[in-house]
């Protein structure tokens, strides 16, 4: 049975061509690049390369890009490090109630040490109202964080617009771009922001390591403190065969950047139409015209999305769901909650998310598959009887 993935959201296999251009790093130019000798000016060399390949997907300058170990810790990096930095001007945060666990937990660890952290509502689409951005800001606000596109439903955020808000307010900007890096277009001039979040693994590049772009002049104290890596912005001896493997990602990324998007946005919506019309009872999450090329999200009714992702699996399909029964918390989804959906519907949700290697046969597998797969467990459901 051929294996079918579609979970390139939660992570993408690495490209062959990363592998090939991160080996060297591993054996031969194994060097510190903080010794002053050949071996560690080589890969100093090797890091500053690469530096310059992801400074130019987003618009930026090489010396904005810090390297981290992943969008996770760029997330930390930016909240702790500019709230702490200007907590002498104020103590409140704006972020919104969708965002990545990485920006909701770190919001969280702030309010328990004296921050204040407004999380703003969205609508049935998931999207941001810039408005509402406008209305909570107070003289105390230092922060505003959202992020460009959520990593669930694939919605896509007006940032330029809270960008604009947040620069005639005089308060620093952070957005995490983890979903969007090297996927859609990215300018962080044209967005207004001055902190944005990126990882390798979601962009066919290796795990472990991520950036974080900060705009010159943007006030925030080190989340890692040692030695001088980084220009004193992050200590720890660089991952030098993952910062040139995110290099060598960013560089294949922006080389098909257009046509890619346009190839997903088609097998997007042809996944879209097909289980709309094949599956009653079902709906799409997230905007239908404003989200990511490569995101579907669907609630399908009466039926657990646990089971469905089981069932699924048999069939050596892989997808994710919107619920989070498949970890340690029973608790629905807090992005689909926001979106005004049912506890049932929630627990009801499907995350397919494609990527380079997804082909129109594959879209048609899922098309013939799952209506089945649905049918079967509504047979079984007592949601369904009890609706009857």
């Amino acid at each position: 049975m051929k294996r079918i993935y579609l979970d390139y959201a939660a992570t993408t296999p690495t490209h062959p061509e990363v592998v090939k251009a991160m080996l060297p790093y591993f054996t031969d130019a194994f060097g510190n690049p903080s010794s002053i000798y050949s071996y560690g000016q080589e890969t100093k060399g090797a890091i500053e390369e690469a530096r310059d390949k992801v400074a130019a997907l987003i618009s930026a300058l090489s010396e904005e890009v810090v390297f981290t170990s992943g969008g996770t810790e760029a997330d930390n990096f930016a909240i702790k490090g500019v709230a702490y930095a200007n907590e002498p001007k104020g103590n409140h945060i704006i972020t919104s109630s969708i965002e990545h666990h990485a920006v909701i937990e770190t919001c969280k660890f702030l309010e328990r040490r004296g921050f204040r952290v407004t999380y703003l509502p969205v609508d049935e689409y998931g999207l941001v109202d810039p408005n509402d951005v406008k209305k909570a800001i107070t003289d105390k606000t230092i922060l505003i964080s959202v992020m460009q596109a959520s990593n669930e439903v694939g919605t896509v955020e007006p940032i330029a617009e809270i960008g604009r808000i947040a620069k005639e307010a005089g308060i620093y900007f952070h957005t995490d771009a983890v979903q969007t890096a090297g996927h859609i277009p990215i300018d962080v001039n044209q967005l207004g922001v001055d902190l944005l979040s990126m990882s390798a693994h979601k962009l066919y590049g290796p795990k472990g390591v991520g950036a974080l772009y900060i705009r010159k002049g943007t006030k925030l104290i080190p989340f890692m403190h040692g030695g001088e890596q980084e220009r004193r912005r992050r200590a720890s001896t660089e991952n030098v065969p993952g910062i040139v493997g995110f290099g060598k990602a960013v560089e294949l990324a922006q080389q098909e950047i257009s046509e890619e998007a346009e190839r997903l946005t088609y097998l997007r919506d042809q996944l879209i139409n097909g289980l709309l019309e094949r599956i009653d009872h079902t709906r799409l999450n997230g905007h239908p015209i404003m989200r990511l090329p490569n995101n579907v999200n669907v609630s399908v009714d009466f039926v657990e999305g646990e089971s469905m992702l089981l069932n699924l699996d048999l069939e050596g399909i892989c997808a994710s769901t919107g619920s989070a029964c498949s970890s340690s918390s029973l608790e629905p989804s807090h992005v689909l909650l926001a979106l005004g959906l049912a506890h049932e519907q929630a627990h009801g949700s499907l995350r397919f998310s494609l990527g380079k290697w997804t082909t129109d046969e594959e879209i048609e597998r899922v098309l013939d598959v799952l209506p089945g797969i649905v049918a079967k467990l509504r047979a079984m459901s007592p949601l369904l009887k009890s609706h009857r």
